[in-house]
């Protein structure tokens, strides 16, 4: 985005005046700037009609009072063309293409959307085959549909790659506080990146929410969302559309392992950003960080009515980190006074239903927790559908009195139904303007909180530590070839990655040099046609005499032989058998053209993509980030020691991963990957004992092989 088309960005955003080009579709923005009480002036363009939507039109854009600030085209795909190069050549801010039929729809449309883009200039194009934009806090709908949604003053900036995604989203019935909704679409000028850098600097907005399919840029959405997380402003994403891994990778466990969508997981967590699986997780997320703002920590003084509910609260809270802490004895003792016998004291709290509706009795039971230090306070209360009527002012006596008390105390504030529908219009509209988030279902207020708590912390960790590299910039790599596993063995011993001993080989010698090395020894066939040995039967291992060593070497030139004739060779790895680890570790790096390089750790050995206990993150990665990162593994219990196996030194496990990571980094453009698996950990050492790796003609390490 040049400094031109920002400028004319923000003129799109926050307009005087709007042209509309077009029939019917043109017809249905006027009456959405009508609907959202836009005061400016709206000029309809249409050669064949007199008037749209009781504004009368004009023949030609040339004849408008003066260019456009935005404008709206609805009209077939080679017109479409002319009226952007109509309004880029009379200084128009910018427009919404509407009109689909562009690169979505084969190499004709990819051409007219070139076209499209060069008449654009320095016009400020969203589109095409989009649904536009909505800015609520200025009142401006440059909308084909009928839109829904409120804005209070302030709220979420929400960006989509799906036009109907983010119509249905203006429709929600959840009192997200809007601010503002734009509609990508195909993205050929402007991207996802582009509205996030505007938006985030716009003082109404308070976090943002993307709908991504896939990002035309990583290392520019990067930039920019880190300076997002500058600023404060929360991005929450809800990433679709996992792409299936390339066939390049398929020679590797870390290929199926570290596929697209682990390396979105990877770049989101290296960003700060915050996943969400579903569109009703986006927007009770956006409503909590706009409306309640991001906690100081994970503790949560919680109240309910329901012993079910206390009992639900707790459950779900242990699974994603957050923290009920039990009251202190001193609130204990004041608890005992204020509740019926028959409650019991905890956290979450059940004050039983002899108390419920009487603020007199409830106040004081909310203000005696809340003394005890937390950082949210949560009242968990689903509420009488219309024409309940009757019950309503009981549950609005506790709703009043919890939030008079947690206000009271300073502690962020929500109120939050069981069921998502359980929560009327009335009071969620009046729990907004107390400045309390109105949550609407219980596993999705507390992945909420969950959420913002984690995005607390992980800014302040990065702002703490300030990588100066967000991602790598590796040259491409077009022609990558599998090396054997003596040579990737030997990059790595060089690179001070400690490997077995071991020899190599001709069939009839093989025997004699097991005997040299010591028995046991592990008996494997070389060819850069084994990626993966035990399936070809080209690996044998604990063989203890050169009479075992002949015998397999026979059987295994069959076996080989049989899988693939050209994958069979009389050059054979013997290496002395490691000693059973504490762990196995699988360790993957490689090169993505997207976002570069990547580590990923997971489970190791023969099961490793039926265990799925893997975590990716990007390179480069600091020694925390590594750290963590095998941390977040099922296997990282082992490394303590487990039903007697020896414990494992985490520092020596991240040193070697480290100097792996390092390596990667700087062989950038020579390797395309590496696989371990299984790096064996020990208690004070780590052996890479089965080593694949793929590297460029021009590397050392083909040269070498």
């Amino acid at each position: 985005m040049t400094p031109k088309q920002r400028s004319n960005l923000l003129r799109l955003l926050k307009p005087r005046h709007v042209a509309v080009i077009g029939g019917r579709d043109a017809e249905t923005v006027v009456g959405e700037c009508a609907r959202i009480g836009f005061s400016g002036a709206v000029w309809p363009v249409n050669p064949k009609r007199q008037e749209i939507g009781g504004q009368p039109c004009f023949t030609r854009l040339e004849d408008l009072p003066e260019p456009p600030d935005a404008a709206f085209i609805a009209v077939p795909r080679e017109a479409a063309i002319e009226s952007v190069a109509s309004l880029s050549r009379m200084g128009a801010g910018g427009a919404v293409c509407y009109t689909a039929g562009f690169g979505e729809t084969g190499v004709e449309g990819a051409a007219a959307e070139v076209a499209l883009v060069a008449e654009a200039g320095d016009l400020a194009l969203i589109g095409p085959n989009c649904y536009g934009l909505i800015n609520y806090v200025d009142r401006v709908a440059l909308w084909p549909f009928a839109h829904g949604g409120n804005c209070p003053g302030y709220g979420a900036a929400i960006i989509t790659q799906s036009g109907m995604l983010s119509s249905d989203l203006t429709m929600s019935q959840r009192s997200v506080p809007f601010a503002y909704m734009v509609s990508a679409g195909n993205q050929s000028l402007l991207g996802l990146e582009d509205f996030v850098e505007l938006l985030a600097e716009q003082p109404e907005v308070r976090a943002i929410g993307l709908h991504i399919e896939g990002l035309r840029s990583i290392p520019h959405f990067a930039e920019v969302a880190l300076q997002t997380l500058e600023r404060g402003i929360p991005i929450v994403a809800l990433k679709t559309g996992a792409s299936a891994i390339g066939s390049r990778l398929t020679v590797s466990h870390t290929g199926s392992l570290s596929g697209t969508d682990a390396l979105y997981d990877a770049l989101f967590e290296r960003l700060g950003i915050l996943r969400v699986a579903s569109p009703a997780q986006l927007l009770e997320t956006l409503k909590f960080l706009c409306v309640s703002g991001v906690p100081t920590g994970k503790r949560v003084a919680a109240f309910t009515c329901s012993g079910a509910g206390a009992t639900m609260l707790a459950d779900h809270a242990e699974t994603i980190g957050l923290d009920f802490p039990q009251p202190s004895e001193k609130t204990k003792a004041v608890l005992k006074d204020l509740l019926p016998g028959t409650a019991t004291i905890s956290n979450p709290l059940d004050y039983t239903t002899p108390i419920w509706g009487l603020a007199e009795r409830t106040g004081p039971v909310f203000e005696a927790l809340l003394g005890d230090t937390h950082d949210l306070a949560l009242l968990l209360q689903d509420y009488p559908h219309p024409g309940l009527d009757e019950s309503k002012p009981l549950y609005t006596n506790d709703t009043k009195a919890f939030v008079a008390a947690a206000q009271a105390a300073g502690r962020p504030t929500v109120v939050c139904s069981t069921l998502p529908e359980n929560i009327d219009r009335e009071t969620r509209d009046l729990l907004i303007a107390d400045g309390v988030a109105p949550m609407q279902g219980l596993q999705e207020a507390l992945n909420a909180i969950a959420a913002a708590a984690r995005y607390g912390a992980r800014r302040e960790s990065l702002l703490e530590h300030r990588q100066p590299l967000v991602l790598t910039t590796a040259p491409a790599i077009l022609n990558a070839e599998l090396i054997d596993e003596a040579a990737g063995k030997s990059q790595l011993a060089a690179a001070g990655v400690r490997v077995p001993a071991g020899r190599v080989a001709c069939g009839r010698e093989a025997a004699a040099e097991a005997a040299r090395l010591g028995f046991p020894v592990a008996l494997k066939m070389l060819s850069a046609r084994l990626p993966h040995k035990s399936e070809a039967g080209a690996v044998r291992l604990d063989l203890s005499s050169p009479e075992e060593v002949e015998a397999a070497v026979a059987d295994m030139r069959r076996a080989v032989a049989r899988h693939d004739p050209a994958a069979a060779t009389d050059v054979f790895l013997i290496e002395r058998m490691a000693a059973v680890p504490a762990a196995k570790l699988l360790v993957g790096l490689r090169w993505d053209a997207q976002f570069g390089l990547a580590m990923t750790l997971a489970s190791g050995g023969v099961l490793v993509e039926l265990v799925g206990d893997a975590v990716t993150l990007l390179l480069p990665a600091d020694r925390a980030e590594i750290a963590a990162a095998l941390g977040r593994l099922r296997l990282a219990r082992l490394l303590d020691g487990f039903r007697g196996r020896p414990a494992v030194d985490r520092h020596v496990v991240v040193d070697a991963l480290c100097q792996l990571a390092d390596y990667m980094v700087d062989r950038a453009g020579e390797i395309a990957e590496i696989e371990i698996n299984p790096l064996f950990l020990y208690r004070d050492r780590v052996c890479a004992v089965d080593v694949l790796m793929r590297v460029t003609a021009q590397s050392d390490a083909a040269i070498s092989a």
